[in-house]
């Protein structure tokens, strides 16, 4: 549905051609390519199609999306389908929320090299939780699990951290038991914060070593090896922030949770309050003062880089699995521990693609696009496609 109140794209629309030419150097070709995404998402410059009511004759103009995976309008019914596909995953067991963060020095580093950096953080996260999972002093067992990446804390400022998602147990090495967890709780915070400190600083030093890492502007010094160490040296000695929270009520509640972090974006539209004089209003939630709701005031130049921030390079994944829920052995591996747990075998979920974007919107979110929203009663029917254009569309939205 569309909204009323101000949007991230109206920000890049009135403020971005300003934005651009004032930071033509350190803007990068993805970040170019987000901005002209949101910009013209929903616009006629996309194209769309008009729609007129059967019974009614209302008629309204439905643009098309950009579909970039940034982009605020452009997440809800991806996120829906790919909660729909883990909904038949999901075991009768409990289930935790994991967090794992990288300290403020490596944020630094990890924004100069994204790709690599982030893969480290899902490759250390990993290999925390399968090892000491797997140890027969904590559990004993292969578990599974997805991971989702979040470059951003609420004031939108750079935090690259792992919201990981893990049932409460797993499979015995022989495959013939069920392990669980203790109730309530999952895996000790400070043995894995200490295994995922040393794994993380052991790639990144082999990332440093091969060549992989690249080095500008405040960080340039760090291209040689000693003082390189030296940047390291000081997080060999704190701890690094892992974050066990309460296990879920039951599965049920798992992905009423976990969808508020799979698609998100940096700030969704909802928090944003109003767009004035060249800045911008928008809700915040500081974790550091009991989670108070506050607002947050920033020039729209500010605000626009702290979004770039969070671009994600092409092709990269924010979302992956491991352990049980492995792509290769997935469907064999959950159909063992559903078998153990004594679970049935879920339905065959329905074959997404040969579906209209409206009857799967509407079956996985109970909201109705077809439905006319001015009589209620009638049907929308498309009755003229256009292309994309340069100047206003001939229809006015009457919606």
């Amino acid at each position: 549905m569309a909204r009323s109140g101000p949007e991230v794209a109206d920000i890049f629309r009135c403020y971005g051609e300003t934005y651009r030419s004032q930071h033509t150097a350190s803007l990068s070709t993805a970040q170019r390519r987000v901005m002209t995404a949101i910009e013209l998402c929903r616009s006629a410059a996309l194209g769309g199609h008009v729609e007129q009511c059967d019974h009614c004759g209302h008629r309204r103009i439905a643009f098309n999306s950009c579909r970039n995976r940034h982009c605020p309008r452009c997440q809800s019914l991806t996120r829906a389908q790919w909660l729909e596909d883990r909904r038949a995953e999901l075991l009768d067991t409990q289930y935790f929320h994991v967090v794992f963060t990288l300290p403020g020095p490596l944020g630094a580093i990890a924004y100069q090299n994204k790709a690599c950096v982030y893969g480290l953080l899902f490759r250390a996260t990993a290999e925390t939780l399968r090892l000491i999972a797997a140890d027969p002093k904590h559990l004993g067992a292969e578990i599974g699990f997805f991971a989702v990446l979040h470059t951003w804390g609420q004031n939108l400022l750079h935090h690259p951290h792992l919201h990981c998602v893990v049932p409460g147990g797993g499979l015995a090495a022989d495959g013939e038991r069920w392990i669980a967890c203790k109730p309530g709780f999952f895996l000790p915070v400070r043995v894995l914060s200490r295994l995922f400190r040393r794994l993380f600083l052991e790639h990144l030093e082999q990332a440093f070593a091969t060549g992989q890492l690249q080095f500008f502007g405040d960080l340039e010094a760090l291209r040689e090896h000693r003082a390189f160490q030296r940047y390291l040296a000081p997080l060999r000695k704190v701890e690094w922030v892992v974050y066990a929270k309460a296990p879920f009520a039951g599965p049920k509640q798992v992905l009423d949770y976990v969808g508020r972090y799979t698609h998100r974006v940096a700030i969704s539209n909802n928090r944003i309050l109003n767009i004035d004089d060249a800045t911008v209003r928008f809700r915040w939630k500081d974790y550091r003062h009991s989670n108070r709701q506050k607002v947050m005031t920033l020039p729209a130049d500010e605000f626009m880089r702290r979004f770039l921030l969070h671009v994600l390079p092409a092709g990269f994944h924010r979302i992956r699995y491991y352990g049980l829920l492995g792509n290769r052995h997935r469907a064999q591996k959950l159909a063992r521990c559903r078998e153990l747990l004594g679970m049935p075998v879920p339905e065959p979920l329905d074959d997404a693609a040969t579906k209209d974007y409206r009857d799967r919107y509407e079956q996985l979110t109970g909201c109705s696009l077809r439905q006319c929203p001015a009589c209620h009663q009638g049907q929308m029917i498309t009755v003229e496609v256009f292309d994309g254009v340069s100047e206003p569309t001939p229809y006015r939205d009457t919606s």
